[in-house]
């Protein structure tokens, strides 16, 4: 919908710099060779001679025109060269118009705000740049004139039949008794003839422009005098610009807005508009389109140069017409993987080269239900948050095509049956991605939360994959539509672990996770392994006996050799490798609070949870085990693990004790941790039972204890 702008102020300068026949330029660059024949760019499919997507200026004077197809125009003009665009996953590939598109950008943003339209039009604001020029050095103070500014076409300048066509040109811009508002555009011409030649020297790409207070009537000037020239728009020349302009020319009326006007109120020009009055107009189309038709008419257009060198959304797209419709689900998913495939590789660019996130996918389809023809003008698009990654992104737009093909078959109560089709056929698909935003500052993986640094051996400048997760806004793959939005797994990954390493528990230090396995390694010699069968019983067996560690320092304990081994690993600047336990992201959070360390929560209704994990040295699998201990009646029942006399409360001295109450833990938030300590959560939110076996042989004390069997 249009929206009425207001114009903050007539003393404007914009500018709207359109390439000339663009993808012809591009190829005759390529080709050299080419240059002053009559040339066009064909699409890639073959039917009759393929589709003209551009042509030169020699080929459109042997009547050459885009509407026709290759075979057509080798009629028209025998000798044209038909230059086939690149192709790419079975469709055509435009980045390298892409590219020169931005190398002309590079040149016209050097003087003024810059908004890039397409691949080959541009706005420039030159307000401040005419400003400076007006009044350090104006024009009817120069006294030599470049010849390309000379070449401008001035909107309402009569130039007589004998009259020198540059000399007059001239005499308009050096006037003394002219507005300020002319005297400006007249900077502007200057401003403008010298860009478009330095594109021209950098780029060898010739350009048009169009010169005036605002976007709307820039934009109408820009492709009146082409090639390679250009056109102001004085103040007093709008209204015969605009008189006979035919309504559907405007930008914004050419749809169904404009045929209502034609329909409606008889209007075929947008000088027709002004017979109507503001308050009719709004009772008829609204308060804000009265409004802005009104203005059009008038030349009134507030619109703003945007600051933008960069597009504001990615697509990519493919039509199929005719007999090539898509009839089936497998081959429209082998499209739109296709289409997704293109558009992850240039959102990926855009992230690495400007920083830039897209955070809204978007998919629109042309279908037809056989026997309407008004069908393809009603397939709902169909829009989810954008998740980075190929796969993610070919599996929502498939989920999206789902979601959009029922609600089209369900408008004629109409039901697909698998993938055989015979009523409806696709004839045009495309995805994009919108929204597009600067990365954030300051963010950072989930993993800064639970610790004061990332693990040893990662990287403290994140990739900028691990920064998209965390800034972009994740969706379900497996919903229908894609509306809802659930928290995003963090992904870190580690690989896996030496097998001569082994670690018997996590470490709770305040430095590093791996700061400490270098202290006291005479001290450490000993191991423990606490594993948990699968069985009806849980076993404790340790290899060697315990050594007893002060509570309040906690330290890993592990056997001598395998800490030199992680320690040559650190000294070397690798990676840990293996699957890292939730103790190691709550490593810094535990120990930055004292109470940990003074408190120990041990009351009839607490839970106590003593962890240790090992890593099998054979093989990549590991085991966790998580004994879980219920205070009973008597809280200072004791029993001890093996016969030479080591306790699990021993062994709770030597760790950092952990009380919690399970109720209040809300288990959402285990799906926000990282996947690798997720299990191991979920573990301890389900503590087993105690065995009521006894464990003979385990130690004499429980020749002793009471049978609770009993």
């Amino acid at each position: 919908m249009p929206v009425a702008r207001r114009e903050t102020c007539d003393a404007r300068v914009i500018a709207h710099v359109d390439m000339d026949c663009f993808y012809v330029q591009v190829e005759q660059r390529k080709q050299p060779c080419l240059r002053g024949l009559p040339t066009a760019v064909i699409q890639y499919n073959s039917y009759k001679g393929g589709a003209l997507i551009a042509v030169s200026y020699e080929a459109r004077r042997c009547g050459v025109k885009r509407s026709m197809r290759g075979d057509e125009a080798k009629e028209a003009c025998p000798q044209i060269q038909l230059v086939q665009v690149p192709v790419a996953r079975g469709k055509a590939n435009l980045n390298s118009y892409r590219n020169a598109g931005s190398e002309v950008v590079s040149v016209l943003a050097q003087k003024g705000r810059c908004e890039r339209a397409s691949i080959d039009e541009v706005y420039l604001d030159l307000t401040d740049a005419a400003q400076t020029m007006l009044m350090e050095t104006p024009p009817e103070s120069m006294e030599d004139f470049g010849e390309e500014v000379l070449k401008s076409h001035v909107l309402g300048l009569e130039i007589k039949d004998g009259d020198n066509a540059k000399e007059e040109v001239r005499k308009w811009l050096c006037r003394s008794d002219a507005s300020y508002q002319d005297k400006l555009l007249a900077c502007g011409a200057f401003i403008v003839a010298d860009l478009r030649m330095q594109v021209l020297k950098e780029t060898e790409f010739t350009c048009s422009a169009g010169i005036a207070h605002n976007k709307m009537l820039a934009k109408l000037a820009s492709p009146m005098n082409k090639p390679a020239q250009q056109t102001v728009v004085p103040h007093s020349s709008v209204e015969g610009l605009l008189e006979s302009l035919p309504i559907k020319k405007m930008k914004q009326l050419g749809g169904k807005l404009g045929s209502s006007l034609q329909s409606d109120l008889c209007v075929n020009t947008v000088g027709d508009l002004l017979q109507f009055s503001e308050e009719k107009l709004q009772q008829r189309y609204g308060i804000n389109t009265g409004t802005w038709l009104w203005n059009i008419a008038r030349g009134i257009s507030g619109e703003e140069v945007e600051g933008r060198l960069l597009p504001k959304s990615h697509g990519s797209g493919k039509t199929f017409p005719g007999p090539q419709a898509l009839k089936t689900i497998a081959s429209v998913q082998h499209w739109l993987n296709e289409l997704c495939e293109e558009l992850s590789e240039r959102i990926h660019s855009d992230m690495d080269l400007n920083k830039r996130i897209a955070h809204t996918l978007t998919l629109h389809a042309r279908a037809y239900k056989t026997g309407d023809s008004d069908s393809h003008k009603k397939f709902p698009s169909k829009s989810c948050p954008l998740r980075y990654g190929t796969k993610k992104i070919q599996e929502d737009a498939l989920t999206l095509f789902h979601a959009g093909l029922r609600d089209f078959l369900g408008f004629y109560n109409c039901k697909t049956h698998g993938s055989e089709n015979n009523t409806w056929g696709v004839t045009a698909l495309s995805v994009s991605a919108s929204k597009i935003v600067p990365i954030p500052s300051g963010t950072h993986s989930i993993a800064k939360y639970f610790s004061g640094k990332f693990p040893s051996g990662s990287s403290s400048n994140q990739s900028l994959d691990n920064v998209i997760d965390e800034a972009a806004p994740s969706s379900p793959s497996g919903s229908e539509n894609c509306s809802g939005v659930i928290p995003y797994e963090l992904q870190l990954e580690y690989p896996e672990e030496d097998t001569g390493i082994k670690h018997s528990k996590a470490c709770l230090d305040q430095q590093d996770p791996l700061c400490n396995l270098s202290r006291k390694v005479d001290c450490l010699t000993e191991e423990s392994s606490l594993t948990s069968t699968a069985g009806s019983e849980d076993r404790m067996t340790h290899s060697e006996p315990f050594r007893d560690l002060p509570a309040k320092e906690p330290r890993v304990v592990s056997n001598t050799s395998s800490l030199k081994a992680v320690e040559r690993k650190k000294t070397a600047g690798k990676k840990p490798q293996g699957n890292y336990s939730i103790m190691k992201f709550f490593n810094n959070y535990h120990d930055s609070q004292s109470s940990f360390e003074q408190k120990n929560v041990s009351n009839a209704h607490g839970v106590r949870i003593s962890s240790s994990l090992g890593s099998q040295s054979a093989s990549d699998s590991h085991s966790t085990c998580n004994q879980v201990e219920l205070l009973a009646e008597n809280p200072h029942e004791e029993i001890n693990a093996n016969n030479s006399g080591c306790s699990i409360a021993n062994m709770a001295q030597g760790r950092q004790a952990w009380g919690y109450n399970i109720d209040e833990i809300d288990p959402s938030v285990i799906d926000e941790l990282p996947p690798e300590i997720q299990e191991e959560f979920r573990t301890w939110l389900r503590p087993h039972k105690r065995p009521n076996v006894v464990k003979r042989g385990s130690s004499i004390t429980h020749y002793f204890l009471p049978d609770k069997s009993r």
